[in-house]
């Protein structure tokens, strides 16, 4: 085995978004006290896409968003999806849910546009979806003030095992039972101090 695959291996494991080739042969080259041309690391590159492609491995080596990172395979998404709507689901209030619902379907959006639909406050949820790292900051908006603009994130398609947003559910698709008022969300939390701000205001 080449010796400089580990080492890549490693760098992409360790790292929380897409790494791109310039970072990992600016890191090997420092570390290793050596030069590596980009074909050298792109044949260790492949070496790691050809094992983990094999039967017996959960996740894959992806070329994304300009870089390389591991990904879950796709057979195996509604597992890791069911893993995550049962550990963060079920800590967003209905609240967090509307607002992160409304910046899925609408992103990318301002807060202001987000408290018009919801007609209330909308920072703590917000907060709360940026903190969870369900949505994004992706820009700033034209208009006066350039507000900021906001948006789904990665982990808010591992969140709900999605491949992209086109796999959102369309507004038709909803049944009208999906619509009745006094129905329990079957993952509601209890209603923080935070919340009961936001619905009052």
């Amino acid at each position: 085995m080449d010796p400089i695959i580990p080492h890549i291996e490693s760098l992409i494991f360790a790292s929380d978004e897409p790494i791109t080739l310039k970072e990992i042969r600016d890191c090997l080259e420092t570390v290793l006290e050596a030069t590596f041309k980009d074909e050298e690391l792109m044949e260790g590159i492949s070496a790691l896409q050809e094992r983990y492609a094999q039967e017996g491995y959960g996740f894959e080596l992806t070329e994304i968003a300009g870089g390389y990172q591991f990904l879950t395979k796709p057979a195996y998404h509604n597992t890791v999806g069911t893993f995550l709507r049962q550990t963060t689901r079920k800590r967003l209030s209905r609240a967090a849910l509307e607002t992160l619902s409304i910046i899925a379907y609408r992103q990318p959006i301002t807060k202001s546009t987000m408290e018009k639909i919801r007609g209330v406050s909308c920072d703590y949820s917000v907060q709360k979806l940026l903190e969870k790292e369900l949505v994004e900051i992706t820009g700033r908006d034209e208009g006066p003030g350039r507000p900021l603009l906001y948006g789904t994130s990665s982990k808010f398609m591992d969140y709900f095992g999605l491949k992209s947003l086109e796999d959102l559910p369309k507004p038709k698709e909803f049944k009208e039972a999906d619509f009745e008022i006094g129905e329990k969300a079957p993952i509601e939390e209890d209603v923080t101090e935070g919340d009961n701000r936001e619905e009052e205001e």
